[in-house]
């Protein structure tokens, strides 16, 4: 259980090096907030939340605080800005350069980064530091629903079948496919077959399965471990590449990680992407398909076969049985289909 959590330290090792290499850049004050959420928030959250601070306040030195550099900006300053100031900022996203970029932010990216800014304005105004808290008179951008894409049945075993196969890969793919493809296969077959998110499956190491009872452990979102189980098709796949990997000579005896890339470290979250990317627009061009719609693609599955929100939700990992409702979208319009012909305006013997 130990070195299943290597990954995860690591990472979270490497996102607090790059929160103090960050806080450089930001003002004085921001050190202190973030050391006041570090025990409900993980080194990601915080993360983020440096990322969307450091474009807020480099905005306010292009339009409030002209005469200031982001560092030398006080909490007397951030008293000063106004609900007004926050609007101006969110319009501002739509459009923006920063370090000679030029950037546009989505009504859910703005909504997160509103989000931020609320929550370091609380955190101060709640310390009595600044006497006043404007953002909380901001309301949200208005969200609107995501069209829910998946993969349909026939496009799921196609799937699989061009990455057991390679069929449709350009020659210079094709050139790799004989070295990956059993690997490949596993990773679609994972996905596919028990809606593991992307980071669980990059963080699996070989002892975290157990074919004795068709399980394995993942690490979920804040560090909490749970045991999922695998059908007898996931876990041909998974024995399939790990005797591959016992047979290569290349692999080093110290690395743990399940899934290897090419110079057998521990695959990355951009390569697993890729390669779902590289497969699925083959099958279905006109869809794009990653990582995350395969686990949508899962939940929208185990949802239609059991018909039980609550074990696609714990299965999942959702902490919010209404996050799993976001699958009901599939569910309702095959249902609309089911009955359109239900209803007979005719009768068969007139």
């Amino acid at each position: 259980m130990k070195k299943q959590s290597n990954y995860y330290v690591e990472r979270n090792l490497k996102n607090l090096d790059r929160i103090d290499e960050l806080l450089n850049e930001l003002p004085y004050f921001c050190e202190d907030y973030l050391r006041g959420v570090e025990n409900r928030t993980s080194p990601l959250t915080r993360l983020n939340y440096v990322y969307d601070l450091r474009i807020f306040f480099d905005f306010l030195t292009k339009k409030k605080f002209r005469s200031k550099q982001v560092q030398e900006i006080t909490l007397e300053d951030l008293e000063r800005v106004t609900d007004t100031d926050v609007e101006i900022y969110l319009s501002y996203l739509s459009n923006y350069t920063f370090q000679g970029k030029r950037l546009s932010c989505n009504e859910r990216a703005k909504a997160r980064k509103l989000s931020s800014l609320r929550a370091i304005f609380k955190y101060f105004f709640n310390k009595g530091l600044i006497e006043v808290n404007h953002t909380a008179k901001v309301p949200t951008p208005k969200l609107h629903d995501k069209e829910i894409i998946r993969l349909e049945g026939n496009e799921v075993s196609t799937l699989i079948h061009t990455a057991e196969m390679g069929n449709g890969l350009s020659r210079h793919a094709s050139g790799y496919h004989n070295k990956t493809r059993v690997r490949d296969t596993a990773i679609i077959t994972l996905f596919l077959g028990t809606g593991i998110r992307i980071s669980e499956l990059v963080g699996l190491n070989d002892e975290s399965i157990d074919f004795s009872n068709s399980s394995f452990v993942v690490t979920r979102k804040g560090g909490n471990q749970s045991i999922l189980y695998f059908s007898e098709e996931v876990g041909e796949a998974l024995a399939a590449y790990l005797a591959q990997k016992e047979e290569d000579p290349l692999v080093p005896p110290d690395e743990h990680a399940l899934f290897l890339s090419m110079q057998y470290r521990r695959i990355t979250v951009r390569a697993v992407e890729n390669l779902v990317k590289k497969y699925a627009k083959i099958v279905t061009p006109l869809k794009k398909i990653t990582p995350h719609k395969l686990r949508s693609t899962y939940g929208t599955n185990l949802y239609r076969e059991t018909g039980d929100i609550y074990i696609v939700a714990d299965v999942l990992g959702h902490r919010d049985v209404n996050t799993t409702r976001k699958h009901y979208a599939a569910i309702t319009e095959d249902n609309r289909r089911a009955v359109a012909n239900k209803v007979k305006l005719r009768k068969d013997d007139e």
